[in-house]
């Protein structure tokens, strides 16, 4: 897989590219500001773009408006956005893009485990789609008004919904049936007007759905 990285942090992005190496990723470009970054995908028509949000020249939210930009124009263009913090203003305008496929959201300080973040970026280059459920939390507080449609037992299910627990284990955690958590899954997403979506991202992309216009 073809990796163009961007850091400005000159240790991460040396650290990363030997990693992404390690593990077969073929890094073609490795930059440090966001224009860079635009101009090596033009370049190297990459599977997938590794980029952190604050990059020069102002260090605040470059990396993940030139992601943004990526998705809009490339839509078929793998992009994991690894960061040390959750930028709400363009945060679920990425996640939401070509329908929540292909795309990341990763906290640094969360990734604890090399191989988990490898078989993560692998995911995501073939479509699927991962989000820390920390950044879902803090999106989703963001959006409050329309949780109060739901229960607090549907608010406690959506959570785990937006951690990517599986019925069976919501049920287990909540020491509920299979069944129980199924109607609560339907309540959930009948009145949050989420339709269901294809399988395999279905439960992530509905919590994404739900986030959509909060840019």
């Amino acid at each position: 897989m073809r990796v163009v990285l961007a850091e400005d942090e000159v240790l991460l992005r040396e650290g990363l590219c030997g990693l992404l190496e390690r593990f077969g990723f073929e890094v073609v470009a490795a930059v440090g500001d966001a224009e860079r970054l635009h101009a090596a995908v033009r370049e190297h028509d990459p599977d997938l773009v590794l980029t952190d949000i604050r990059m020069p020249p102002g260090h605040s939210d470059e990396g993940l408006r030139a992601a943004v930009e990526l998705r809009r124009t490339r839509p078929e263009l793998a992009v994991v956005v690894l960061s040390q913090y959750v930028e709400h203003r363009h945060a679920a305008e990425l996640l939401d893009s070509a329908e929540g496929r292909g795309v990341g959201y990763l906290l640094k300080d969360r990734v604890v485990d090399v191989e988990e973040f490898i078989a993560t970026l692998r995911q995501v280059v073939d479509g699927g789609t991962a989000v820390d459920p920390q950044v879902v939390r803090q999106l989703l507080r963001r959006r409050a008004d329309p949780l109060g449609r739901l229960s607090a037992r549907e608010r406690e299910v959506l959570s785990l919904i937006a951690e990517g627990h599986s019925n069976a284990s919501i049920a287990r955690r909540l020491v509920v049936s299979d069944a129980a958590v199924g109607k609560h899954v339907g309540s959930i997403l009948s009145k949050l007007d989420l339709p269901p979506t294809d399988e395999g991202n279905r439960r992530v992309l509905a919590v994404l759905a739900f986030l959509r216009g909060n840019g």
